[in-house]
């Protein structure tokens, strides 16, 4: 009798324990944001002749070689914009292509999105469009011909463009016409250049977007290594010696004036 009850005890714990329900696991939740670890940094672009602010068609300037001048169109190619940060890693910014037209105020503020938080304390870019989109035929955006920056003739952008008139210019028209290009061998006009932050950092974060002040000083073109006389040199249309010899001075056409943080 007593082996027939632990019997019928042991059947009855087994139908209890299969009638227990497994456990419910908790189910896991994915509302956390990952932190943001990126921001955007400025650059902005003020054109002046030596220490006077650039006025298109009416203000008179002098070159270095005492000529007088007036500019009507002043334009060049930002282009392969690298960032260096304190502790000398880089952020290159892609498909880095842009036309500054000292004409249009929306096209001298540069912003550069998804650029890693830190700080910066120095900027690289090229002046004109490098050798690979030369290269490349018709393109859009800041590439587009239609922004008159491009040869149709040759395939081969304007990397800088400056237009104007002078009392002294040997042209018939007293016209200044310097559209500087070419990619090529010893007379590539293409120029990198690194305008220096001096002490100053520019402070990527999350909230905040640095704005670095350029002064983009136009007396460059015709001051050093080549001192320019609009009466033999008033018009510059092609790749070649005179073009690269604009180059070359303009090569310092560029400084960092201020940071806003």
């Amino acid at each position: 009798m007593k082996t027939k009850i632990l019997a019928i005890l042991a059947i009855t714990s087994l139908v209890v324990l299969s009638c227990k329900k497994d456990p419910v696991e908790p189910e896991h939740t994915h509302d956390e944001t990952p932190a943001a670890t990126t921001g955007s940094l400025k650059l902005e672009f003020e054109a002046m002749v030596d220490t006077t602010a650039l006025v298109f068609n009416t203000q008179n300037y002098l070159n270095a070689n005492g000529d007088t001048f007036k500019v009507s169109t002043f334009k060049y190619y930002i282009s392969n914009v690298v960032l260096t940060k304190n502790d000398n890693s880089t952020y290159t910014e892609p498909n880095s292509y842009h036309l500054i037209d000292h004409s249009s105020a929306t096209s001298l503020v540069l912003t550069i999105p998804n650029v890693p938080v830190g700080s910066y304390k120095a900027v690289t870019f090229m002046i004109g469009v490098d050798s690979a989109r030369n290269v490349s035929g018709v393109q859009s955006g800041d590439l587009d011909p239609t922004k008159g920056m491009f040869w149709s003739w040759s395939s081969g952008y304007i990397m800088a463009k400056l237009e104007g008139t002078s009392p002294q210019s040997g042209a018939t028209s007293k016209a200044l016409t310097f559209h500087v290009g070419g990619f090529q061998g010893a007379n590539s006009t293409l120029k990198t250049v690194s305008p220096s932050f001096g002490t100053e950092t520019a402070n990527v974060s999350t909230t905040a977007t640095p704005e670095v002040h350029i002064k983009t000083d136009l007396s460059q073109w015709f001051k050093s290594p080549n001192t320019t006389n609009f009466g033999t040199t008033h018009t510059i249309h092609m790749p070649g010696a005179a073009a690269k010899g604009i180059a070359d001075n303009y090569a310092d056409m560029f400084t960092v004036e201020h940071i806003h943080n």
